[in-house]
């Protein structure tokens, strides 16, 4: 990255809207090492997703800025984030699952007014099973999203709590304010 005194004020603006909001209290985020070879100027930022105690996703988000532009990117700011998620093993088969996992990107960015352009990505689900020396837990499944957009307004606010609303509905948490029936019906501790 560049010297501070020579960094863009679109791209410190960006930043500032990212470092802004605060995500619901099961989304915990930090600011992480920036790749440096995508573009002049980056930015990244971590997340934890814990249900319970427990992590259920984690998730990248990453503003990168190139002064120049790019056509691919239809303009000179991009974000681009990679999503994971434990899943039940029933879901890992689920083939609306991918379709249904992207909505949860586009319709969260929507909902919290984050004007883009340029969207695109990849949904990925896969199960996995251990044998041999390798056996151990029951099988699991996983679920991956990665995809970029360029923002067309300076809210970045509006990007990063949609992105946290993606993170939420991809670990399964329920709506702020609603807790889960999980939650409610455990056994009494004896």
């Amino acid at each position: 990255m560049a010297s501070p005194s020579a960094v863009p004020d679109v791209f410190t603006r960006a930043v500032a809207g990212l470092r802004a909001d605060s995500p619901r209290p099961e989304i915990l985020l930090e600011e992480i090492a920036a790749p440096q070879r995508l573009a002049p100027y980056s930015f990244a930022l971590s997340a934890t997703v814990l249900r319970s105690g427990e992590e259920v996703a984690s998730g990248r988000l990453i503003l990168l800025h190139d002064p120049a532009g790019h056509d691919q990117w239809r303009g000179d700011l991009r974000l681009v984030t990679l999503v994971t998620a434990e899943l039940e093993s029933d879901l890992a088969t689920d083939p609306l699952l991918p379709a249904v996992s992207w909505t949860w990107l586009t319709d969260a960015l929507d909902m919290h007014a984050a004007s883009y352009t340029a969207i695109g990505g990849t949904v990925t689900q896969t199960a996995s099973t251990r044998f041999g020396e390798l056996a151990g837990p029951l099988p699991t499944a996983d679920l991956e999203v990665r995809a970029s957009w360029t923002p067309l307004s300076d809210d970045f606010g509006a990007h990063l709590r949609g992105w946290c609303d993606m993170l939420a509905s991809t670990a399964g948490l329920p709506p702020p304010g609603v807790s889960s029936l999980a939650d409610h019906h455990r056994a009494p501790a004896t």
